[in-house]
């Protein structure tokens, strides 16, 4: 092809050696990190270190792309003059401004690092505003630690040099026409390149790599800051964190009103295992048993066992989820932890240590695991999975079935749900929970299953019917293993997905989930309808008492089986402002204000009461609403969460 002739070669030769220097010092870092760490951050051998070195490459692509994305494009442009010596010293130094300064951030983790016990994020800009002396603070830190700063300047010295070891000869275009060609198919395959490079990988099926999943990688949490670099923790946080401490009450005040711990004292001889379904966009308005009372005309159930196993068990027709996204499902169920304007999963706050259902089980012995059927890491469960402590992840890689992947997200609830039923209890008793990925857009079925079930209005009613059915043969296995007769099921959704009955188009029901407790066994009584309000935060407390766990757990959820009345404040985030409901009323707060108040059956948020309704319940509940967000700030930030 002609166009081919005007093709740059030494440019993008060029091009890809000064980018293949800048992999080559971020693992310098990395490992100068470890280094001034080490005591710290364990490493078992050279071998593991390489492994994290390893999977930090694909972070450290995030990085240096984000950095010199201007320079490759300025690199890459057909301007005739590229290989002139002016346009390539301006290059030089676009080149070094912008990698100097981002580098620099991996050498003040060196020292940072020891106190923070996270990488460098944006929330260094909120610390920053808040203090006078950063200039002060920085001096005398480059005084107690002088061989950080002549590392840098030694390694900047040598980068230096190794860049003006390849040059760019001076030369003008043979023909134009091929060299603007040429040039256009480069950039164009480039910036595809760069994109994925950016992500972290081109699959459909993930969402672009962040803090969280450094963890994947890794036996011990620490180490996830080891496969991070600082320029990447910095980037992806920014524009994300809107955690900021702030004071309205006294702590006297949150421990009588918020009460975030909480303690049960039941007596428990023989611990039932537990199994926790976190059922993929498992919205309330698909399921009849918990819309009976709903009066929704020509109502139409999708899920005959779900249906089914709710009568034999105690369900709660009035609950709603903490988030708004699978991996907010994922915190709030196990940890306790909602999400609010910002995800907690995705701020700079997330790699911390959190007690949870899995690290009070694994006090007691427990087994625990976590099974999700889509390509390991996929959502970032196996990150925040190790953030939490499960001792086994099982995904795709551990089912090795490929012949039954959906070809988008996972491999089919059905199957993969047979391999979990038989795959746990060989040590009891074990904790585990399956989050199921089948009930997803772009709401597919297997083949075979084609004309099996009605569709409805909603491309939704397809499939979710299929993992209902999915469920019921998890069931008919379930039932013939030993472990089966003493164990708690949950189930509950991620979040809610379709909408087609306009009861739940309304504001606050766009988090209703269904959640059913179900046992075999009649000792732990968990049968019958319960119409209080209840939230995918309080499943952890709820099975912290059933287990017998009876030291004081950190909880914004309260147990739903226990006869102490903590109090109940139900909290999520429609992405711009929290919610709250407290009593009979349901607040709007938008960080520093109450913006809405408004009666608890005004679930459609028609009618705001703020200036109508003066009544002492309703000035607590500000108060209150207020005392909460303080004592999650605080905890989330200052890293509390234990």
């Amino acid at each position: 092809m002609k166009f081919l002739k005007g093709f740059r070669k030494q440019e993008v030769l060029a091009l890809l050696y000064r980018i293949f220097l800048a992999y080559v010092f971020y693992q310098i870092a990395r490992l100068l990190f470890w280094y001034f760490n080490k005591d710290l951050i364990k490493v078992d051998s050279v071998s593991d270190y390489l492994k994290l070195a390893y999977h930090g490459t694909a972070f450290d692509t995030t990085a240096i792309l984000y950095v010199n994305a201007l320079f490759i494009l300025l690199s890459l442009l057909p301007l005739v003059i590229n290989t002139k010596k002016g346009f390539q010293k301006v290059l030089f130094w676009i080149y070094f401004i912008t990698n100097g300064l981002t580098y620099a951030m991996n050498f003040g983790d060196f020292i940072y690092y020891k106190f923070s016990q996270a990488r460098l994020t944006s929330a260094v800009f909120q610390v920053a505003e808040h203090e006078s002396n950063i200039s002060q603070t920085l001096t005398i830190s480059i005084g107690e630690h002088p061989f950080v700063l002549i590392w840098f300047i030694v390694l900047m010295g040598l980068w230096v040099f190794l860049y003006k070891r390849v040059k760019v000869e001076e030369a003008k275009p043979a023909k134009l026409l091929p060299y603007f060609l040429s040039s256009i198919v480069t950039l164009c395959i480039t910036a595809v390149l760069v994109v994925g490079g950016i992500r972290g990988d081109f699959k459909h099926s993930t969402r672009p790599i962040n803090m969280v999943d450094a963890t994947r990688f890794v036996t011990n949490p620490l180490q996830g800051n080891m496969v991070l670099n600082s320029t990447f923790s910095f980037f992806r946080t920014l524009n994300t964190n809107s955690f900021k401490e702030v004071h309205f009450v006294d702590e006297k005040y949150i421990e009588e009103n918020v009460q975030p711990y909480k303690e049960y004292d039941r007596k428990v001889e023989n611990r039932p295992n537990i199994v926790i379904f976190i059922v993929e966009s498992f919205g309330r308005e698909y399921s009849g048993a918990f819309n009976k009372d709903k009066n929704i005309k020509d109502y139409v159930s999708y899920t005959p066992f779900i249906d089914s196993l709710a009568s034999q068990s105690l369900i709660f027709p009035n609950t709603f989820a903490n988030g708004r996204q699978s991996i907010h499902g994922m915190s709030s169920v196990l940890a306790g932890i909602p999400s609010l304007t910002d995800a907690f999963t995705g701020s700079p706050y997330s790699n911390q240590k959190i007690q949870s259902i899995v690290s009070v089980c694994n006090d007691l012995g427990y087994d625990t695991s976590f099974y999700h059927g889509a390509p390991n890491g996929s959502m970032g469960f196996l990150g925040f999975g190790n953030i939490l402590g499960f001792q086994h992840y099982f995904g795709k890689t551990e089912y090795n079935h490929d012949e039954d992947f959906d070809g988008m997200w996972a491999i089919w609830d059905e199957p993969f749900l047979q391999y979990f039923a038989k795959n746990v209890g060989k040590k009891q008793p074990f904790m585990t929970t399956m989050f199921t990925a089948s009930s997803h857009h772009p709401f597919k079925i297997p083949e075979k299953y084609k004309g099996k079930f009605k569709k409805g209005p909603l491309e939704m009613h397809e499939p979710i019917q299929y993992t209902d059915y999915a469920i019921k043969e998890y069931f008919e296995t379930a039932k013939k293993q030993p472990w089966f007769k003493n164990t708690i099921f949950v189930f509950t959704g991620d979040h809610t997905n379709q909408i087609y009955y306009p009861e739940y188009e309304k504001g606050m029901n766009r988090f209703a989930v269904p959640l059913i407790f179900y046992s075999p066994n009649p000792e732990y009584n968990l049968k019958g309808v319960n119409p209080e309000i209840a939230q995918q935060i309080d499943i952890y407390p709820t099975l912290a008492d059933l287990i017998g766990y009876n030291k004081p757990i950190r909880s914004w959820g309260r147990s739903l089986v226990s006869d102490k009345q903590y109090p109940q404040i139900m909290v999520n985030s429609d992405g711009n402002t929290e919610q709250f409901i407290i009593g009979n009323y349901m607040y709007r707060f938008d960080g520093k204000e109450i913006v809405g108040v408004y009666d608890q059956s005004d679930i459609g948020f028609e009618k705001n009461l703020i200036d109508k309704v003066k009544t002492p319940e309703v000035e607590k509940g500000k108060q209150v609403a207020k005392a909460w967000y303080q004592d999650y700030m605080d905890r989330v930030i200052n890293r509390k969460l234990y």
